[in-house]
């Protein structure tokens, strides 16, 4: 019998419907694969120039101009279609060249677009010129491990998510060795171009590289790649130049799609407060489009916290004559306050779940957290750079840096001079749970930079949450409201009179749609010693069943479901908006290099306008440059964007909190984003966020 299974087994499998059912490649995959993004109307003729545009100004750090003064004087440059050059210019735009072109960071969707873009670009210039991937990052360039991308390892990955076609890697080409490598890599390729697609270190990368390599005629373009959206560029008036990186949009449709199911599930299984971490280590710009995507009931957003006042305390030291400094900016108990408020507001209406969004960097804006991750990241490099070792392989366990800096707290004290950690700092470091200590000592990353996505956010912040609720659930505060009708309901069906309970029982009994039981009746026990007092039993008598069923269902038990979004999206292929935009993103690094442009990151202007409108550039990364701590040093680096709140997308979701908190009887006001579409009428356009930002500028 097993014999005759095997047999057909191995019939099954070469049966030609299973393997095309089992198949690697699908319908959606071919159908991708074929796709040609629209090209920008410039990138229809043969030849593009570039045109310096001095309407955009910058203010220029004295540091970049120290450090980069061969790309600093650098303008924008609009890219614009040439009709009919001269020969000249064509034998220069045609010439044959070897363009080098690395991937730098996390993945994002749309990169491979990016390749695509310059292969298309590139080789209908001419058909003889090679492009070389550097594989897995920066290490590649250092190592000079590469491939030559041709014609069928480009098709095969066109629209499609990820790095795999040359995968990726976070080396930083930061010391005079790499850069020596990398310049002797670029030099054995015989390399015209390098292009470094990444986020704002690897553009920082890019601006170094084009420095160095000014003199050797090796042209270094960067491209503005993070799901995170904080790489964004405006000029000195505030004229938006590149509005948002690629990846972003699709990782915020993924992590929406994800996040509108959990809206979809609370609002079915009635239990669950769902407690979303999306990634945005620095900036809020994921959860900010999330908001908008889902209508989730409440939305943390970073730069929000930030500039929080607490006005009572500010007036009471004003009447004192004092300045209450503490009262600047969101604490991380007063967070905790503010989401256990919102949480008892929707319970008193009968809805004791919901969805939460937190971006997984909130901490960051707590004013308490980011002093001890500033100090604790000064404290690790110093260590580092002074004994010439590594800080957490000589302190590996909790109890040795914890020891350590007790050490320096009590030096401190004992010794009267100045320390970065004093006996305060570890007095108050001794209060947060041991966990979290864990998670703000925990290794830096390669460029210093504090792992928030290492730190269990959700669980600092909700353990707080939870000990606050509990404590309002003892005071009578926090509870779930009962519908009116099914209190009825339930007494009349046992043969009660709900008259006669109702006012002993609710405090809003003569006016509330939801009931809300007294604050005072904390317990079975309090409950019926008021209902003998109140004459609606007698001493002895056993609560009525209805009345100790309505009472229990009045008590709520807080349950939390954890979730992280992160790899899950910037893996997702790419929406039609980022292939697009990658794929002109590529088109454009070509008529930068075919146009001599170094130190430039191309970009595309009016993404928020629609596709009809934009405008590929090429934009100067050095006046882009400012000082940044980093390893305990001042460093020079590309600026991150973080979340304008006086923008229109943040106004609008600040406009809506009420309505999506939902702390009302009735529907909340989900919103379901679908999953992602490549085409047809159900494709979005771009993100909302760009959307309300443009409408908001527009004359209405």
């Amino acid at each position: 019998m097993a014999k005759q299974i095997s047999v057909r087994l191995k019939d099954l499998l070469k049966h030609p419907e299973v393997l095309k059912a089992t198949d690697n490649v699908n319908q959606e995959l071919i159908e991708r694969r074929k796709y040609v993004p629209l090209k920008c109307d410039i990138f229809s003729g043969d030849y593009t120039v570039l045109k310096d545009d001095d309407r955009y100004k910058f203010v220029i750090d004295k540091e970049a101009e120290k450090q980069l003064p061969k790309i600093i004087k650098n303008k924008v440059q609009a890219v614009e279609g040439a009709d009919s050059p001269d020969n000249g210019f064509k034998e220069k735009y045609e010439k044959k060249r070897n363009i080098g072109i690395v991937f730098s960071g996390g993945p994002a969707p749309g990169g491979h677009n990016v390749i695509a873009g310059l292969f298309d670009a590139a080789r209908k210039a001419n058909p003889d010129t090679k492009i070389f991937g550097f594989l897995l990052g920066p290490d590649g360039i250092i190592e000079n491990e590469t491939i030559e991308l041709t014609q069928d390892i480009v098709d095969s990955y066109r629209n499609l998510g990820g790095f795999g076609m040359i995968k990726t890697g976070r080396t930083k080409i930061d010391t005079e060795k790499k850069m020596a490598l990398s310049k002797e890599t670029c030099k054995a390729l015989n390399l015209d171009a390098l292009v470094v697609v990444g986020g704002d270190d690897s553009n920082t990368n890019a601006a170094f590289l084009a420095q160095e390599m000014f003199d050797d005629g090796v042209q270094v373009i960067g491209v503005p790649k993070t799901i995170d959206g904080d790489i964004q560029v405006r000029d000195v008036s505030g004229e938006v130049l590149c509005a948002m990186s690629f990846g972003f949009h699709t990782a915020a449709r993924a992590f929406a799609n994800e996040i509108s199911n959990l809206c979809t599930d609370s609002s079915s299984d009635v239990k669950y407060w769902h407690i979303c971490k999306v990634m945005g280590r620095v900036a809020s710009h994921l959860a900010l489009e999330v908001a908008l995507q889902t209508h989730a009931n409440i939305t943390l957003i970073g730069e929000d916290l930030a500039d929080y006042m607490d006005k009572s305390r500010i007036e009471n030291a004003e009447k004192q004559g004092t300045v209450d400094y503490t009262a600047y900016g969101m604490t991380l108990r007063h967070l905790s306050r503010v989401i256990c408020d919102g949480i008892v507001r929707r319970a008193a209406v009968g809805k004791n779940y919901g969805v939460i969004v937190i971006p997984e960097g909130v901490l960051e804006f707590i004013n308490e957290i980011q002093v001890f991750i500033t100090k604790l990241n000064t404290i690790i490099a110093e260590y580092n750079q002074t004994h010439d070792t590594d800080f957490h392989a000589d302190f590996p366990t909790l109890e040795d840096k914890l020891d350590y800096l007790r050490k320096l707290a009590r030096r401190s004290r004992e010794e009267g001079i100045f320390s970065i950690w004093n006996t305060r700092d570890d007095d108050l470091f001794s209060d947060i749970p041991a966990f979290f200590q864990e998670g703000l000592l925990i290794e830096r990353d390669s460029h210093g930079n504090f792992q928030f996505s290492q730190v269990e956010t959700d669980k600092v912040l909700m353990g707080l949450v939870k000990d606050h609720l509990n404590t309002l659930r003892e005071e009578g505060i926090y509870k779930i409201g009962i519908e009116r009708a099914y209190y009825r309901k339930t007494l009349e069906k046992g043969g009660l009179n709900p008259d006669i309970f109702g006012p002993v029982l609710f405090e809003n009994y003569e006016n509330g749609g939801f009931l809300l039981v007294k604050p005072s009746l904390i317990s079975v026990k309090t409950l019926r010693q008021t209902m003998v007092k109140e004459g609606v039993i007698q001493e002895g008598e056993e609560i009525p069943g209805p009345v100790e069923k309505i009472y229990k269902q009045s008590v709520p038990k807080f349950k939390t479901q954890p979730h992280f979004y992160g790899y899950d999206g910037r893996g997702n292929d790419p929406t039609l908006f980022d292939s697009t935009y990658t794929y002109n993103l590529g088109l454009t690094v070509f008529s930068l290099i075919a146009n001599g442009a170094t130190g430039q990151m191309a970009a595309i202007k009016n993404l928020e306008k629609g596709f009809s409108k934009w405008e590929p550039l090429g934009i100067p990364i050095a006046p882009l440059m400012r000082l940044e701590e980093r390893k305990g040093k001042l460093t020079l680096v590309l600026e991150k964007s973080v979340v304008d709140i006086n923008s229109p997308a943040f106004q609008v979701v600040k406009a809506f909190r009420e309505k999506w908190l939902g702390a009302f009887a009735g529907e909340d006001h989900f919103r379901r984003p679908g999953p992602i579409h490549f085409a047809g009428k159900t494709a979005e356009d771009m993100p909302i966020t760009l959307v309300l930002n443009a409408l908001g500028k527009a004359d209405l």
